[in-house]
């Protein structure tokens, strides 16, 4: 059997590990946080990114998530501001980016479940927010949850 004849005819593309999500989380989640402060474009930030970036990453999701955020921010700001105590714009970019994130995947990535979606995002608000920043994101996504994945809380 030849190294590479392990997969027993599934999918011929690697089964890519939880850990390589989560670092493209990490990535998405810095990356817009650059986009907020810098401005740059998102495709230079991704080139950086991916320069500066070595490694096992889960970079087809870095690629299909990251660039798509800033283009849907009016629709993701539609989504958040009736959940907010202030505005999108007066929010911590990091809480702004996690929840940016958050909302994206919950709206657009429905192959990844909720509760992934809501408890990856605190995680990495814990490692990059404010004190208490991870209880904040936890509230708003939460509350977010039920509107745009209420099929898959319905099966519950």
């Amino acid at each position: 059997m030849s190294a590479g004849s392990n997969n027993s005819g599934r999918n011929s593309r690697p089964k890519l590990s939880l850990a390589q999500r989560r670092k493209a989380r990490r990535l998405i989640l810095q990356a817009l946080y650059q986009w907020q402060i810098a401005q740059t474009e998102p495709l230079v930030i991704e080139a950086e990114f991916r320069q500066e970036n070595p490694g096992k990453i889960d970079w087809d999701y870095f690629s299909e998530v990251f660039p798509e955020i800033p283009k849907r921010v009016d629709q993701l700001n539609a989504h958040l501001n009736p959940l907010l105590d202030r505005a999108v714009g007066a929010l911590d970019p990091v809480e702004r980016a996690l929840l940016y994130l958050g909302t994206y995947e919950l709206a657009y990535r429905i192959d990844v479940p909720y509760k992934v979606v809501i408890n990856e995002a605190v995680e990495l608000a814990k490692v990059f927010g404010a004190t208490d920043s991870h209880k904040y994101v936890n509230g708003v996504l939460d509350k977010l949850a039920p509107i745009l994945r209420s099929p898959e809380l319905e099966k519950k």
